[in-house]
């Protein structure tokens, strides 16, 4: 098996850290090919990352790929030891995905002042504030999102929570995480955790590979228009 993956996505990091928690050694973790020509579509019709590759037959989306992953890898396991304990596990989650780091993903874009849509701006920064009050309600005390343990609930929000502190203060909102106490305690507690700080790592790597081309491409356009 391959997975699709590539360090700044969100959505891949969040079935990274699920495989670094399993301790799966036989998912290979690759960038997908052809993923900035336009070719990935060949591949996955969504050209979407990260997608599971059984070998010529594949998987897209997170979610998904998380829950086959579970089935196929029962143990360690990363929902809950009860129906009640998984919807709380799945909750957190939700909550991650839909509020924070879509939303984020969507703010990403609005980082020029030049060209920001401050509209857009206020409507997707109010739902990931209105997210992490929700988190501030359901997640744990005790370093893990919930259950006492590393469940899924955490893969999803390291990378989500990653993304509110590193791109909202770049859209001039202020980052809404030391706000809110059981969130912050939580975010400082999961980096340390083994699987936590190592996702992390391979995000803010992506974040500087990223930074780095932006900055490559402006020098470029700058030298263009002196030319």
């Amino acid at each position: 098996m391959k997975l699709y993956s590539g360090d700044l996505s969100p959505y891949s990091a969040k079935v990274r850290m699920q495989i670094y928690a399993k301790g799966i050694s036989d998912i290979e973790i690759e960038l997908p090919p052809g993923f900035l020509t336009g070719e990935f579509h060949k591949v996955s019709p969504l050209a979407r990352i990260p997608v599971l590759d059984l070998g010529g037959d594949v998987i897209p989306e997170s979610e998904v790929i998380s829950e086959y992953i579970e089935e196929i890898h029962p143990t360690p396991r990363l929902l809950g030891a009860t129906p009640r304990e998984t919807a709380a596990i799945r909750t957190v989650s939700r909550i991650a995905d839909i509020y924070l780091m879509n939303n984020m993903f969507m703010l990403a874009g609005q980082g020029r002042k030049s060209t920001r849509d401050q509209a857009v701006v206020d409507l997707l920064s109010g739902q990931v504030i209105r997210g992490i009050k929700a988190l501030e309600h359901y997640i744990g005390t005790d370093g893990f999102a919930v259950a006492g343990r590393l469940t899924l609930a955490d893969c999803t929000l390291v990378p989500a929570l990653f993304l509110v502190e590193n791109v909202i203060p770049t859209v001039g909102v202020e980052n809404p995480i030391p706000g809110s106490p059981k969130v912050a305690a939580y975010w400082a507690a999961i980096s340390r955790n083994e699987h936590g700080a190592r996702t992390l790592v391979e995000l803010h790597r992506g974040l500087e590979e990223r930074r780095a081309l932006i900055a490559k491409m402006a020098a470029k356009a700058k030298a263009s228009e002196s030319a």
